[in-house]
């Protein structure tokens, strides 16, 4: 009876790890929204002329830049930035 009582202990212990580690691992994932356009701008427009300049942007907007400014006006406006496709992620393998 002891060895019982014993095994179901580990086992209800071993499951609430398994589930606090499963949903522990979920909340980075709900962080990563992507951000605004009005965001984007009260971060990064320096000037405040309601643009977001090559100079202003950092990180994959910078990276992307030319790819990003569809009209080559020098300027990411909100239009083009909403039609930014999303990353792909790295590490993931595509199945067949």
């Amino acid at each position: 009876m002891k060895s019982n009582t014993i095994k179901v202990g580990l086992l209800v212990l071993g499951l609430t790890a398994f589930v606090s580690n499963s949903s522990f691992g979920q909340e980075g994932k709900q962080d990563r929204k992507k951000p605004t356009y009005s965001e984007l701008l009260k971060k990064m427009d320096a000037n405040e002329d309601g643009k977001l300049a090559k100079a202003e942007v950092k990180g994959l907007l910078e990276e992307n830049f030319d790819k990003i400014d569809t009209d080559k006006d020098g300027f990411i406006s909100e239009k083009e930035f909403e039609n930014v496709p999303k990353p792909e992620r790295k590490g993931k393998r595509k199945q067949n």
